[in-house]
């Protein structure tokens, strides 16, 4: 996981405000969690700062999404992603298209399918956010080069201002996880855990105030 000086400089000034933000947790599955080591870096961070956002989005009453692949996808929804990746999760016994158990939500938490690394692509996510009055997306989840990136990218194209967690975001590799922050970091925010708390609890108590 990278550290507060590891992450790369935002291009946008862009300040989180909780009435305008949503939390989106992507593709934390049993599927691709296990492609980690278990019990060791980056899974506990990531499951430990993922917990951390929730609660506090929970506690200021932010929408919580979870963004998961359904079981046992045929090539039709999947598409040309089988050629590339393999048809995904499956049905297993092992519930390889749940959310990990630390995470698994919530009654009042909104768990979304998606067919392709982009949580907006063919999902109601746009919806979603719209009807809320959202205008800012937290991303978090896995993987940093792929869904996360993918998902960056589309918010920002859709007026949708996009905070990517760099410790609440996992990959495969130390260089994906690098590359993919400092792709996103020019057309959206970049930060750690304990900033971005830091600034949604000032945005509040800059609005009670």
């Amino acid at each position: 996981m990278p550290d507060r000086a590891a992450v790369p400089a935002s291009g946008p000034s862009w300040t989180i405000d909780p009435a305008r933000a949503a939390l989106l947790v992507h593709d934390v599955q049993n599927y691709f969690v296990r492609a980690f080591p278990p019990d060791c870096s980056p899974v506990v961070e990531l499951i430990d700062n993922i917990s951390a956002l929730r609660e506090l989005a929970g506690t200021l009453g932010m929408p919580v999404v979870f963004s998961a692949e359904p079981a046992a996808q045929h090539p039709g929804p999947h598409g040309q992603t089988n050629d590339v990746h393999g048809p995904g999760t499956g049905p297993g016994p092992d519930g390889d298209a749940a959310v990990v158990a630390p995470l698994t939500p919530r009654v009042g938490e909104h768990l979304m399918v998606n067919v392709r690394h982009n949580a907006f692509l063919r999902s109601h996510l746009g919806r979603l956010l719209r009807s809320e009055g959202r205008d800012q997306l937290i991303l978090c989840g896995v993987r940093a080069h792929l869904g996360i990136l993918l998902t960056a990218a589309d918010a920002f194209m859709h007026d949708i201002q996009p905070f990517v967690v760099a410790d609440a975001v996992a990959d495969l590799c130390a260089e994906d996880h690098s590359m993919a922050l400092r792709w996103i970091a020019r057309t959206g925010v970049v930060c750690t855990t304990d900033q971005l708390i830091r600034h949604l609890l000032h945005g509040r108590a800059a609005r009670s105030g």
